[in-house]
């Protein structure tokens, strides 16, 4: 998937006539990093993803393959990338996405006891949608911490520092679906 992963920034870089040296100024991601993902010699983290697509204004679905196309687009089982791997054994899939304007991303998570997953943040007024499938999800946003419990769901403004949390002794399960909205 990496080398799927370095054609597709190279290309909507290109597309989009950006630099490098734009591409880490507006991402925040180094000009070193960068050529490391687009030389297939990094493996590049979801939080890393995320940067890069919100500075290109795509989706990290597009990156991995996922995105809609005209009317329906079917993904295999075995299209779908894992995007996180605990460690643990736990891991997060990328179901399915939608490309710009508006961005929204279906992501499947599950979580092993212990297991978290921290992000700095997404771009502004992006919001994300979560629904606890198994378990107990211990959500911080902005340093906050909210229980949801199993068979409840929650609305987060997730454009600050923000946190999936296993702490409990069962393994957790839960769907997301991510809205970044156009700029």
């Amino acid at each position: 998937m990496n080398e799927a992963v370095s054609q597709r920034i190279k290309q909507f870089r290109s597309q989009k006539k950006m630099s490098l040296d734009e591409l880490a100024r507006r991402s925040g991601v180094s000009k070193g990093m960068l050529v490391e993902i687009e030389g297939c010699k990094a493996n590049p983290s979801i939080a890393l993803l995320c940067k890069i697509a919100a500075a290109m204004g795509v989706s990290v679905a597009d990156f991995v393959n996922v995105a809609s196309e005209p009317m329906v687009h079917l993904i295999d089982r075995d299209a779908i990338p894992v995007l996180w791997r605990g460690e643990k054994g736990g891991s997060a899939k990328l179901m399915a996405g939608t490309s710009e304007p508006d961005m929204l991303e279906l992501w499947q998570w599950i979580m092993h006891p212990g297991e978290q997953f921290e992000s700095a943040g997404h771009p502004t007024d992006t919001c994300e949608l979560l629904f606890v499938n198994q378990g107990t999800l211990t959500l911080t946003v902005d340093g906050r911490r909210f229980i949801i419990r199993e068979g409840c769901s929650a609305v987060a403004r997730t454009d600050m520092p923000h946190a999936y949390v296993n702490d409990t002794n069962e393994v957790l399960e839960f769907t997301m679906t991510v809205n970044e909205k156009s700029r």
